[in-house]
């Protein structure tokens, strides 16, 4: 029988890369510390499982099931995450072809900007904010609460914003609507444009 297991992929760039948005401190603390445990998460689930099909141990399915969803979710939304990310770029837009396929789905480019970032800033506590394409290239977006819900079945995750406290905190404390405004000055375009494709 297969056993799956999870890795840390290292980040794409220097943990200095995202300043001035996203300090280093915050980039070490967040990768090395909060994506590991989800990592570190998923995995022990999976174990449970595994040991539960091997040898015949009684295991609360419930709870292992829900443990594997919250942290591989949280898992493969930190890898989408950071790949959405590049160094800082004073007024990043995308290029004309992907700016065009945002603005037929929101009526406009800053439209789009406005409507995440209203939904990021709505998140209830912890979560993320999220740009969803489905099977037929229509782009929406949603809000995903945790991490156990991914999206609605059948939609890709193309570009998230991690609103969890341990993602700005310590550069913005509570103000997310200040994290937003910047953090649109390091979104990878290019990244986004492949996601769509």
């Amino acid at each position: 029988m297969k056993n799956i297991r999870y890795t840390l992929s290292p980040l794409p760039y220097e943990y200095t890369a995202l300043e001035p948005v996203i300090s280093k401190q915050i980039m070490e603390l967040h990768h090395d510390k909060h994506h590991q445990a989800y990592i570190n998460g998923a995995n022990t689930a999976l174990e449970l499982l595994e040991k539960a099909r091997e040898d015949g141990v009684e295991t609360n399915i419930k709870a292992v099931m829900r443990d594997l969803s919250f942290h591989l979710n949280g898992h493969l939304l930190h890898e989408l995450f950071w790949q959405n990310l590049k160094p800082y770029t004073e007024n990043n837009m995308p290029d004309k072809e992907l700016e065009d396929m945002i603005s037929s789905n929101f009526g406009s480019f800053d439209a789009f900007k406005k409507e995440f970032t209203e939904a990021g800033k709505a998140v209830e506590g912890s979560g993320w904010v999220a740009l969803l394409k489905d099977s037929q290239n229509n782009l929406l977006i949603m809000q995903i609460q945790n991490h156990n819900l991914l999206g609605i079945n059948g939609f890709a995750p193309i570009l998230v914003n991690d609103v969890w406290e341990h993602a700005y905190y310590l550069d913005y404390k509570n103000d997310r609507g200040a994290y937003f405004e910047k953090w649109w000055n390091i979104v990878n375009w290019e990244d986004v444009k492949k996601r769509i494709h």
